[in-house]
């Protein structure tokens, strides 16, 4: 049942950023795999069956947070991928309170220790994927972004579909 599917919470980047992570995402990442644009997530796996309820809840608490500012601080190799690091302490407390709101429903994964991410390439041969970390490293400077957004997916099995963006301040 499609309303059924679970809901993925992404962070939304700027367009300067998104454009940067995509098309490394885009370049590195097997074509035949590759279904989603470039994306951090909050939450992968929330109850398809209360959408409503997401929507609500992250709008209301978005709307009480400032857009918050986001470091990229490096990159890591992830064995058969590479992605980079992203450090905020106000999305890291945004995310905390997102999870206490969503505990019932929180999966495993989700109420693991949160290590916020860009995959830019996964799923290749630990060869190809070192070459990548050590190409990206060589040329890596740190950057920093600010987060508009928020934006919900529903997952059908692969390619996700977009539900909502969910934009973060007052004048959301």
């Amino acid at each position: 049942m499609h309303d059924a599917a679970p809901l993925i919470l992404t962070l939304a980047f700027d367009e300067p950023t998104f454009a940067r992570f995509d098309g490394e995402r885009r370049r590195n990442f097997p074509e035949a795999l590759n279904f989603i644009p470039a994306h951090a997530t909050l939450f992968h796996h929330l109850p398809g069956d209360r959408e409503r309820g997401v929507i609500e809840a992250v709008t209301s608490l978005a709307r009480t947070v400032p857009a918050p500012g986001v470091a990229v601080t490096g990159l890591r190799f992830t064995g058969r991928g590479v992605a980079y690091i992203l450090e905020s302490p106000s999305l890291a407390n945004f995310r905390a309170r997102l999870a206490s709101t969503f505990e019932p429903y929180l999966t495993a994964q989700d109420r693991q220790g949160w290590r916020p991410h860009v995959t830019v390439q996964n799923k290749v041969t630990p060869d190809k994927a070192r070459a990548l970390h050590a190409d990206l490293a060589a040329g890596f400077a740190p950057f920093h972004f600010t987060a508009p957004a928020t934006r919900l997916w529903r997952y059908l099995g692969g390619p996700w579909e977009a539900v909502a963006t969910l934009a973060f301040g007052e004048n959301a």
